[in-house]
């Protein structure tokens, strides 16, 4: 045994002590992985939860009536702007009379109009902006990846980097060396 051990008694208290500077550290810095696996935990919890409220085949007229109001909004406006065009063609002077009688509606009306109509669409946009609900793009694994970053087999530092899955720091780290 070195001189070192004699000193500091031997390895339980080096892991104390190492577990002792761990505890420091974590009081002046966050841990990021730790924070990352609440953050996965409370998102999986969420995703529970909203699938929850699927669970139940609601099948009763009103349900149905209720999801066919829904979906009307945006063909009505699409065909109904349509029909403006065809109407305009078939009968112009019965299109000049409301035209005439549109003109008459106060400016507060139409900004008002243009406020609901921007809050509905717009709530929409901004739904599937925050969810995401588009494809996202997977890295293609044809890209050659980095001189000598990656080997033939996918490893890095010899794991296979399907092990890092369950990690997302070694995730991230591991793409930055495909780049």
């Amino acid at each position: 045994m070195g001189v070192m051990g004699r000193i500091l008694g031997a390895a339980p208290t080096v892991t104390a002590l190492g577990h002792a500077a761990t505890g420091m550290a974590e009081v002046f810095t966050r841990n990021a992985t730790r924070r990352m696996e609440l953050d996965e935990e409370a998102h999986a919890r969420a995703l529970t939860q909203h699938g929850q409220e699927f669970l139940i085949q609601r099948e009763g007229r009103f349900d149905a009536f209720v999801n066919g109001l829904n979906r009307l909004p945006r063909p009505l406006l699409a065909l109904g702007t349509m029909g403006l065009f065809i109407y305009a063609m078939v009968e112009p002077d019965g299109f000049g009379l409301r035209m005439q009688g549109l003109q008459m509606v106060p400016e507060p009306l139409w900004w008002l109009l243009g406020a609901i109509v921007g809050f509905y669409f717009g709530a929409r946009e901004a739904h599937y902006l925050r969810n995401r609900v588009w494809p996202v793009r997977q890295p293609d694994r044809t890209e050659a990846p980095a001189a000598g970053a990656l080997a033939a087999d996918h490893t890095v530092a010899g794991r296979p980097t399907d092990d890092f899955a369950d990690n997302a720091a070694l995730r991230d780290w591991a793409a930055s060396l495909r780049r």
